[in-house]
């Protein structure tokens, strides 16, 4: 095991001279940067199915006297401490045959403490894990036809020490004849169990598993590489994991294209853990050397060759590099326990949410056109669909993962939310599109990449956190330009967001007709009035967001109602079209019928600019950088 000179050196920049506050309790020791005696084995039993029980025994090596276990609360790529801990039940501890007293911390609920007797030198720690049996009380990962057993929820491990010096012996009994896939190293199996070799605990949380009764691993692994890249699938039947030749070619591409932009890899080998399921809850979750994603049964089988896969896969692979690898300063800790700071998402979610739809369309997952279309609509969203840029900025919804543990919000667009994703998204864009415009495409935001994210080839047992400063100084290194003050105006509000759209030489206009990106994908099967009344809505009439201060906001409608009737009509998305049509020179007011909880009222809406979808243009005579930007690397 290689030892983490990096993350200790790292780390005691971020100690300051100081110890880890754990909590704010003070009954809880702190972090220290010393091995924990022994290692712990853990059994998980994931096989009651039925039930959708998980089972969970650790044997703890210990000494006599006072012993603090936590359950992690941090979780990793969720940027925020929403992890699991209402449902683990059942906790009991065992020293020397005997049942031991355990207290909750009052001050941190997810320790507990443990008094060790003389003569003990190990103890066992038990407890179920309640997976969630219906949507409503969080994700559902056990269906009867697959499973996801994310160790962050499955263990209790020691405080007082950094994570990655306890080392952790994992066991995991599957239903019998499923297949499971995850970026752990099997060492040997006993029937229904798989015992997995011994990792440190960081790297254990990293390396979740995903397990199925129909499974299928597809080889991504580029031509030439000897890093093994694999896409495991699991879904609902077997049916859906049929692909196509053509599909499997573009998932490589994807990979190969990754591989093109940084250089380097940072895993020894990658795993993708996919699901495609309308039972198991649906994700994207980064890991080092794998990632989780949950999508639709109908991925492959129902594949729109014009409108292409999701960038979701392209994503969570990029976070391999920017998240995993390279992450900011503040959110690097040493245990789950210790509170993470997100003020450098803009980099770590903004920047991979920019290449992992640049590499969905260099790879062709989507096509050109349909690449274009998406950014139309992201740039009508930064255009027109953000008033609360009017009191809230970027920088500000990096907060958003503490503050609200995504959780809805009434009026979106208002309040905002992560829009460090694709508000950081279009900063990157225009950082791009200004790289090329002023080295004559000589040099792009690829260069960025490769010397940001594509040092030290193979490393990836430590990680390498950098700062605001780190990431000016390397831009600078590609192009010299003002880049702090490029950065700071449009994190901070005192520019817009959508300057790289003409920068790359295209401009967004309005069309009476949506594109075939957005009819494919629009939500619940219903319409998009956002830019004209002011709403969305869904195929029964269900109001799913409305803009502030828009027609439909200032005619007194609100998100949650239900449009019932267009002028006396039955509703549907096509008799609200027509409506809106009609009223383009203000001689056919629209007249809803809304439905609020059980009343009834009727809303006058005299909106006179007709239907209103964004599209993209090219802007004559301007060079197009955007094309370069979309198109596969040689």
């Amino acid at each position: 095991m290689k030892h983490r000179l990096l993350a200790l050196a790292l780390s005691s920049v971020l100690l300051a001279g100081g110890a880890y506050a754990q909590s704010g309790s003070p009954n809880i020791p702190a972090p220290q940067d010393v091995a924990y005696p022994g290692t712990i084995k853990l059994e998980v039993d994931a096989s009651n199915l039925s039930q959708r029980i998980i089972r969970v025994k650790e044997t703890i090596p210990a000494q006599a006297g006072p012993l603090t276990l936590l359950y992690p609360m941090w979780v990793p790529g969720g940027h925020t401490p929403r992890n699991a801990l209402d449902k683990i039940a059942g906790i009991t501890f065992k020293a020397n045959g005997q049942t031991l007293d355990w207290k909750r911390d009052t001050l941190d609920v997810a320790a507990f403490h443990i008094n060790v007797p003389a003569g003990a030198t190990e103890i066992t720690a038990e407890f179920d894990f309640l997976t969630p049996t219906s949507g409503a009380q969080g994700r559902v990962v056990m269906t009867p036809n697959m499973l996801n057993v994310q160790f962050l929820s499955t263990v209790l491990y020691p405080a007082g020490h950094y994570m990655h010096q306890i080392m952790m012996d994992p066991h995991v009994t599957y239903p019998a004849g499923w297949t499971a896939f995850t970026a752990l190293d099997e060492a040997g199996r006993s029937g229904d169990t798989v015992n997995y070799k011994a990792v440190p605990f960081d790297i254990l949380v990293d390396s979740p598993v995903y397990a199925g009764r129909y499974t299928k691993n597809i080889d991504l692994t580029p031509v030439g590489s000897t890093v093994p890249v694999k896409l495991g699938v699991v879904a609902d039947a077997a049916k859906y994991l049929e692909t196509k030749p053509k599909q499997i070619e573009q998932h490589k591409a994807m990979v190969e294209q990754a591989l093109k932009l940084y250089g380097a890899q940072h895993y020894n080998h990658y795993q993708f853990l996919f699901s495609l399921s309308e039972q198991m809850g649906g994700n994207g979750l980064e890991h080092q050397r794998s990632s989780e994603n949950g999508v639709g049964t109908d991925y492959f089988t129902g594949w729109n060759e014009k409108t292409g896969f999701t960038d979701l896969l392209a994503h969570e692979y990029t976070h391999s590099w920017n998240g995993k690898y390279r992450r900011g300063k503040d959110l690097w800790t040493p245990n789950f326990n210790v509170s993470m700071q997100d003020s450098l998402l803009w980099v770590y979610e903004g920047q991979t949410q920019y290449w992992g739809n640049v590499l969905a369309a260099r790879s062709g997952m989507r096509p050109l056109p349909a690449s274009i279309d998406a950014l139309a609509l992201l740039a009508a969203t930064y255009a027109e669909n953000r008033p609360g840029l009017s009191w809230r900025n970027i920088q500000d919804t990096t907060n958003d993962p503490i503050i609200a543990s995504r959780a809805p919000r009434a009026y979106r667009n208002y309040q905002m939310s992560e829009d460090y994703y694709t508000g950081g998204q279009m900063i990157w864009l225009e950082a791009d599109a200004l790289i090329r415009t002023r080295t004559g495409g000589k040099k792009s935001l690829d260069d960025f990449a490769k010397a940001f994210f594509g040092v030290n080839d193979g490393e990836w047992e430590q990680q390498n956190t950098y700062t605001f400063e780190d990431v000016v100084a390397t831009l600078n290194g590609v192009m010299p330009y003002d880049w702090a003050t490029f950065l700071r105006e449009r994190l901070d509000g005192k520019k817009g967001l959508t300057g790289g759209i003409e920068a790359a030489g295209w401009k967004l206009v309005f069309k009476d007709t949506p594109s075939a990106y957005a009819k494919a994908n629009a939500r619940w099967g219903g319409a998009d009035f956002v830019y004209s009344l002011g709403l969305s809505l869904g195929k029964d009439g269900s109001i799913g967001d409305v803009r502030w201060d828009s027609p439909a906001f200032n005619a007194g409608i609100g998100t949650g109602a239900t449009v019932v009737a267009v002028n006396d009509q039955a509703f549907s998305t096509d008799v609200l079209e027509e409506a809106v049509k009609a009223n383009t020179e203000g001689k056919a007011p629209i007249v809803l019928l809304v439905k609020e909880f059980d009343r009834y009222r009727t809303v006058k809406l005299d909106y006179r600019g007709g239907l209103r979808y964004p599209h993209l243009e090219r802007i004559p005579g301007k060079p197009d950088y955007l094309t370069p930007i979309l198109t596969a690397r040689k």
